[in-house]
């Protein structure tokens, strides 16, 4: 079984061998030659990490794969290696699952892109380093792969790039998470200097003998948090994800849905042990979540770019999951890791669907009625849009529920505003209802409002694009069923990650009370459904138009002003103080105001005459030099 398992790890190097081909080779290959080659090599680490899925299964023991010795510095000795446990095979699977099913609809989505093969060389890229940072051992392996899906991110968010405003998008999301990137090797520096060791394993066992809740623990997993604040764009680093929209579609899906965003959780779920014995972080961990998704939330019922909506429903949700793992239940967060990929990888794919469907139109409030023209995208559309807002049934609600029930019940919590934590993320989820069904109704329902060319140009999708979106549709009705509430039978989910993440302490709660709860979840979604028809159907927007200059629609709108302080603050900040230092050097040294302008050509050009790179010019120098001491030496003595 052990040998099973092990396979899985060549699952990176099939996608980077894939990103290979297709980066020297791709160019002379035809269409769809670069698209199979890539997709085929996602899909082989799919095969390989079921394997070790049920090899895992068989024998329920976590198998390290070494890989070389690293580095061997005084008390430092590190090796590289993948350890393969229940958190990381599942992360491989929802990796390379949902990550093929989008290489398959990219066939048909980037069909007669010149830069088609450059495409796939760079998405099999990100799936490799995506596959990296789950599968490493040390915290030193898992920043390789850290580091590369934020390279990816930047060449595909910025695949566009001719159009600056793509380049320039990013260049932010290469920018931003810098900032989440220095909080990693600081934690790093840390951790080695707290357990001597980057062993994740290690670290892990080590950290309950750790006195509880000391500074250093603390600082460790604030740390940590700050590189997920980045990776996963939770506040205050969350303003790089809306504009990462500027790339392809399928990539936009593969970064929200299924790979770079969760990053974050999967950081915070597999240093669990840490953040076991420190409260204050993990109470911070869990503040920042909700407080995410609840801005981000109302960020998005402000938002007309059917892409835009779906980028800070991203961060509302990745803001559930970060929740979660701040309140304990580090499975409930994976748990949304899970569904989340399914319905949002959907959500994204259909939204590219419409795009080409358009000519790449992206204002929904040119759109409209889309369902009756795209039935395939149009109900599966509905099936991930339903499984979003948390209808029972599907697997969101089983998710979402999970997450609600965890912080409610926190141990961890209970001292930190657990309640008030509840209630914001059970406000948050009645708005996620809200704008959801506002997306769909604007998109694929109401009426008509579609430009006469774009109305010409309506058609269903290829079969290579549909396909993709009807295999997720039945993974956002199921997939939630492997975490059924263990109240009502044995939750699947939790059992199987209980094996690699601490279980943080929760208040039982009785039958009577978690079946109250559960329908609480189910009214707030439905209210949120039944707010936003009748504001958009019965109202025919209406309410919309009379709120449109309230400070509230502005800050909708705006994201709450983040974009326009990081902009006053760093960006023309920088600006500026580029500005003077041009001004300087053209006025000060360039016009010589004091003379400098002539010197310094004098200057250089005696110091280029006197460094000639002859050596018996530079040996007669030195005898003049040695003459010259000589003399002043003698006179020195001759005046004493």
């Amino acid at each position: 079984m052990n040998d099973l398992v092990a396979w899985a790890s060549l699952a990176p190097l099939l996608a980077l061998v894939g990103s290979l081909i297709n980066a020297f080779f791709g160019r002379s290959l035809k269409e769809p030659a670069p698209g199979i080659i890539a997709s085929v090599a996602v899909g082989l680490g799919f095969v390989l990490s079921l394997l070790a899925f049920f090899g895992i299964a068989g024998t329920g023991e976590a198998v390290r794969v070494g890989l070389w010795d690293f580095l061997r510095a005084g008390d430092l000795e590190l090796s590289l290696g993948f350890h393969l446990d229940q958190l990381s095979v599942l992360m491989m699977l929802i990796i390379t699952g949902v990550g093929f099913l989008i290489h398959v609809y990219s066939i048909g989505y980037m069909h007669g892109d010149d830069g088609y093969s450059r495409y796939f060389a760079q998405m099999n890229l990100f799936v490799a380093s995506m596959l990296v940072l789950v599968m490493a051992d040390s915290f030193v392996f898992m920043f390789v792969g850290w580091e590369g899906v934020g390279v990816c991110s930047f060449l595909l968010i910025g695949f566009w790039y001719k159009d600056l405003a793509n380049a320039s998008a990013g260049r932010k999301a290469f920018i931003v998470n810098r900032v989440g990137d220095f909080g990693f090797l600081v934690a790093m520096f840390l951790t080695f200097k707290v357990f001597g060791t980057l062993d994740i394993q290690t670290v892990n066992a080590m950290a309950p003998t750790m006195l509880y809740g000391s500074a250093a623990l603390t600082g460790i997993g604030l740390l940590y948090l700050l590189a997920a604040t980045g990776k996963s764009a939770q506040l205050p680093l969350q303003v790089w994800l809306p504009d990462a929209m500027a790339g392809p579609t399928p990539v936009s899906a593969l970064i929200h849905a299924a790979t770079m965003v969760t990053a974050g959780v999967y950081l915070i779920a597999r240093t669990s042990a840490v953040y076991a014995v420190a409260p204050g972080a993990l109470a911070t961990v869990a503040w920042v979540g909700v407080l995410t998704a609840l801005i981000a939330a109302i960020a998005a019922v402000g938002q007309t770019d059917i892409k835009r909506v779906l980028a800070y429903s991203t961060i509302s949700q990745v803001g559930f999951m970060i929740a979660a793992v701040g309140a304990g239940a580090y499975w409930a967060g994976i748990f949304h890791v899970f569904t989340h990929a399914f319905f949002k990888g959907l959500l994204f794919l259909a939204a590219g669907s419409v795009m080409h469907a358009l000519g790449g139109e992206q204002d929904m409030r040119k759109m409209g009625g889309l369902g009756k023209r795209m039935k395939i995208t149009g109900t599966t559309a509905l099936i991930a849009t339903l499984a979003i807002a948390g209808v029972p049934f599907l697997s969101s609600f089983f998710s979402k529920d999970a997450i609600l029930a965890a912080t409610f019940t926190s141990g961890t919590l209970a001292d930190a505003g657990g309640g008030v934590l509840y209630a914001l993320l059970l406000i948050t989820a009645g708005i996620t209802a809200l704008y959801m069904f506002r997306w769909y109704y604007l998109v694929f329902a109401g009426p008509e409002r579609l430009d006469r060319g774009a109305s010409q140009r309506v058609h269903e999708s290829p079969g290579v694009m549909t396909v993709p979106l009807v295999v997720l549709a039945i993974g956002s009705v199921l997939a939630g069923y492997v975490g059924l509430p263990a109240f009502l039978t044995d939750n699947r989910i939790m059992n199987w990650l209980s094996h690699s993440t601490t279980t943080g302490e929760f208040t039982h709660l009785g039958v009577a009370t978690e079946w109250l709860m559960l329908l609480g979840a189910v009214v707030v979604a439905f209210i949120g459904l039944g707010v936003g028809y009748w504001v958009y159907v019965v109202g025919k927007g209406a309410l919309v138009k009379r709120l449109d200059n309230t400070p509230i629609a502005g800050a909708s709108r705006g994201a709450f002003g983040f974009d326009a302080l990081y902009k006053a603050v760093f960006v023309d900040t920088g600006s500026g103080a580029a500005e003077a230092v041009t001004l300087l050097d053209r006025e000060v040294v360039d016009r010589g105001f004091v003379g400098l302008g002539g010197v310094a050509p004098l200057l250089g050009g005696l110091i280029r005459r006197w460094q000639s790179g002859n050596v018996r010019a530079y040996a007669f120098a030195m005898l003049l030099g040695a003459a010259g001491l000589t003399l002043v030496a003698a006179l020195v003595g001759v005046l004493k």
